[in-house]
């Protein structure tokens, strides 16, 4: 029996037909995912280097994929924890391969999740995470917003949510923001831009700190929530 299948019947219900769609897509694409994102995923590396997680951490990682990010992460620190959810099993297949290749597997635990509403009690054995990081996924997922209201419930007081997808492409030239953003949308792709409108607006009712930029001449956006030491109440 595979590593996430076992946790299906536990957790809430699953988005049955999300998992088929992305199952669907991901199913010949997951063996070439790695070789021929890393030309266009931008600022993956930059997001796990500013991780910073301190020994005995706790991270996850909403929409883990191939779990590229997770084995990035999990060499990079050490004394760290790593935890990831993927609506796709084809995706996790990948991912529990990649994990077991490294001996990573008692650090990287993976399950099928949907982003909006999981479980990580039931799933891991953990309520709440010093960092939750989101890649790449945000753009691919209908109620984004959802995904970053379920995120920051799950980060421990002065725990941060990390982010990295694509950005408004503001500054690149003209031709090319239409060629992208069509190109994208193929894939069923689309670039959240208010984001930093939603993130702001959490810091408002949170008391966050929010750091937020656009690289690449906004072909990215990336970001940082900081949640306050302690929750402020209602």
């Amino acid at each position: 029996m595979s590593m996430y299948t076992e946790e299906i019947s536990a957790d809430t219900p699953w988005p049955v037909e999300a998992t088929r769609r992305m199952n669907r897509m991901y199913r010949r694409q997951r063996h070439i995912y790695d070789g021929t994102r890393r030309y266009y995923l931008l600022g993956r590396d930059q997001l796990i280097a500013n991780l910073e997680p301190r020994a005995g951490a706790d991270v996850l990682e909403i929409g883990c994929g191939t779990g590229r990010n997770l084995v990035h992460a999990a060499r990079l620190y050490p004394d760290a924890r790593f935890f990831g959810i993927d609506i796709s099993t084809e995706m996790l297949t990948s991912a529990i391969s990649a994990i077991a290749r490294r001996d990573l597997a008692k650090r990287v635990r993976v399950a099928h999740g949907d982003g909006t509403a999981f479980n990580p009690q039931v799933s891991f054995g953990v309520a709440r995470f010093d960092h939750v990081m989101i890649s790449y996924s945000l753009s691919m997922i209908p109620d984004w917003r959802l995904v970053l209201q379920a995120a920051a419930s799950r980060l421990m007081p002065g725990g941060s949510l990390h982010i990295v997808d694509f950005g408004d492409q503001a500054r690149l030239p003209g031709i090319a923001r239409r060629l992208l953003r069509r190109w994208l949308t193929l894939f069923g792709v689309t670039p959240r831009d208010d984001l930093e409108r939603e993130l702001s607006a959490m810091v408002e009712t949170s008391g966050a700190e929010l750091k937020f930029e656009r690289p690449f001449r906004g072909y990215a956006q990336y970001a940082v929530l900081t949640l306050p030491p302690e929750r402020k109440t209602a």
